[in-house]
């Protein structure tokens, strides 16, 4: 297939372009510098530049476009950029989609934190969305949102709601593993709260599943089966690093110095891929043993 990707050079989208190539897929990616290629379009999502016939080209595009969530101090205008990385590079794409006489696929990645914090509850794509008010949860229905030109023209729509992606060379995990490594890693909180994973591999395959797949459309979870508490994975990043986790990162602090990120940390989202499994798709890491194991060796 010929797919379009924005947020290529990332850390999901370089998993993602290298995984499509290996598979024989053509893959054109968006970036915001002068493209030196065939394999590359310009664009600039700010000012509604986009190739309107690269779209017409496709059979599916990708946005994983999206400022990163791992900084401090999330300043006014950090945030305000992290938004905009998200909603207005995918409503340019959803448009362009919807204008399209071919209408490609259109995979938008989201995440998880739509569901908000809801304790012990078992969390599918039927669940109703979450309404704690907290930073992420906002955004993410911000950003479905802004999949609906192409939705309303027809063109066949993944959600994809991407729980924690672990691999040891990028995303939230990267510099996780580092404080575990030191001996100074534990659970957050009371460690009770459930805390979704995926490993990258599975990531990639289920992204090229659901691309594959001509009656795939709507939200879709993105993380693992069998989803446990961040003592259980705190407990298990040590086990496997042999290293101690004794110490308790406490909910008070963590709250007053990082107050937008802290409820990520301390929410519990019991999310399950129930879309995913219903639709034949088969985790090479169905465990959190397996999405550590792979996340530390791949």
């Amino acid at each position: 297939m010929r797919f379009v990707l924005a947020g290529a050079s990332g850390f999901l989208g370089s998993a993602l372009r290298d995984h499509l190539a290996r598979e024989g897929h053509d893959v054109v990616r968006l970036v915001r510098g002068e493209a030196v290629s065939q394999e590359e379009s310009h664009w600039d999502p700010y000012h509604d530049v986009l190739d309107q016939q690269v779209i017409e080209n496709a059979e599916v595009v990708v946005n994983l476009a999206g400022a990163s969530f791992v900084k401090w101090p999330l300043t006014a205008a950090y945030k305000k950029q992290f938004v905009a990385s998200r909603v207005v590079t995918t409503r340019l794409l959803a448009e362009a989609i919807a204008r399209s006489t071919r209408k490609p696929a259109f995979l938008a990645q989201n995440g998880t934190s739509y569901y908000g914090d809801r304790g012990d509850e078992v969390l599918t794509e039927a669940s109703p969305e979450g309404v704690d008010g907290t930073f992420l949860n906002g955004i993410t229905k911000q950003w479905q949102a802004a999949t609906e030109p192409a939705v309303a023209a027809g063109a066949r729509v993944c959600v994809m709601r991407t729980s924690a992606v672990l691999h040891k060379n990028g995303g939230a995990f990267f510099p996780l593993q580092l404080v575990f490594k030191t001996g100074l890693g534990g659970p957050v909180g009371t460690g009770a709260q459930y805390f979704p994973t995926i490993s990258r591999t599975d990531w990639v395959r289920a992204v090229t599943f659901l691309a594959a797949d001509p009656n795939a459309s709507g939200a879709y979870n993105l993380t693992g089966p069998n989803p446990t508490t961040n003592r259980e994975f705190a407990r298990e990043l040590g086990r496997m690093l042999h290293r101690p986790t004794v110490l308790r990162v406490p909910a008070t602090p963590l709250r007053k110095v990082f107050p937008e990120l802290s409820p990520e940390l301390l929410s519990s989202v019991r999310v399950e891929p129930a879309r995913l499994q219903e639709a034949g798709f088969e985790f090479e890491h169905p465990t959190l043993n397996s999405r550590l194991a792979a996340a530390l060796t791949d």
